[in-house]
């Protein structure tokens, strides 16, 4: 988390880019805590809170419960009970691929919490719990385990290899210096244009069609786009 901190999910987004990983991200809404950076602890919800209280049982100091709800939006899977619960085991955050309720509840709590939104009701139904529930958690396109981690900011989530994490760190700290010194040189007066030599790359595309700009962009070391 403290590397973290200066970075954002966009920086390990361009970063997982340029390592040759998939970006596996979603779009979640921070309720509360804004920011949030820990060992993935999955947990597949069929309707009961036991789940949840399981998946505590085996969690490490700083992990962040990843909820695989299915992306259900007729039912609120986690409210401030689950959420105090969690910040008494020592987990860092809630990421829910599902709804939640007792918003101001769980803000008060403090604990970082991600969702797709907010239902008063809770579940209504109670499925069988398969016998691989706290194994891994589906997350929009993605399925993670014990081996991912999961960053997330105002921009949403992004989930990286647990043995690749240093490396993404070390590209996504490159981008963003390279990123800030651009939007510096621009209020300094100089364009992001005349910084990634625009005007070069409509000569060269005019005479070599298939050249994109992601190509120019890596000639000349700019770190826009990925």
């Amino acid at each position: 988390m403290e590397r973290f901190e200066k970075l954002t999910t966009a920086h390990v987004a361009d970063a997982c880019i340029r390592a040759g990983l998939p970006v596996r991200t979603v779009a979640l809404t921070a309720v509360a805590g804004g920011r949030v950076a820990g060992r993935v602890l999955p947990a597949r919800h069929v309707g009961s809170v036991d789940v949840f209280l399981e998946a505590f049982e085996s969690a490490g100091e700083g992990d962040v419960l990843v909820v695989d709800n299915g992306g259900r939006r007729d039912e609120a899977c986690v409210g401030d009970l689950v959420a105090l619960e969690a910040k008494e085991a020592g987990v860092a955050g809630l990421v829910v691929w599902g709804l939640h309720r007792d918003t101001v509840d769980i803000a008060a709590i403090g604990l970082p919490v991600f969702s797709l939104g907010a239902l008063p009701t809770g579940p209504l139904r109670l499925d069988p719990q398969p016998a691989d529930a706290l194994s891994s958690a589906t997350i929009g396109d993605w399925t993670v385990t014990r081996d991912d981690v999961v960053l997330g900011d105002e921009d949403g989530v992004v989930f990286v290899p647990a043995d690749r994490l240093d490396e993404v760190f070390d590209l996504a700290e490159s981008i963003r210096d390279t990123e800030h010194a651009q939007a510096d040189t621009i209020r300094a007066g100089r364009s992001l244009r005349e910084q990634v030599r625009f005007a070069d790359y409509l000569t060269a595309r005019a005479a070599n069609p298939s050249l994109t700009f992601r190509q120019h962009l890596r000639a000349v070391r700019g770190a826009i786009e990925e």
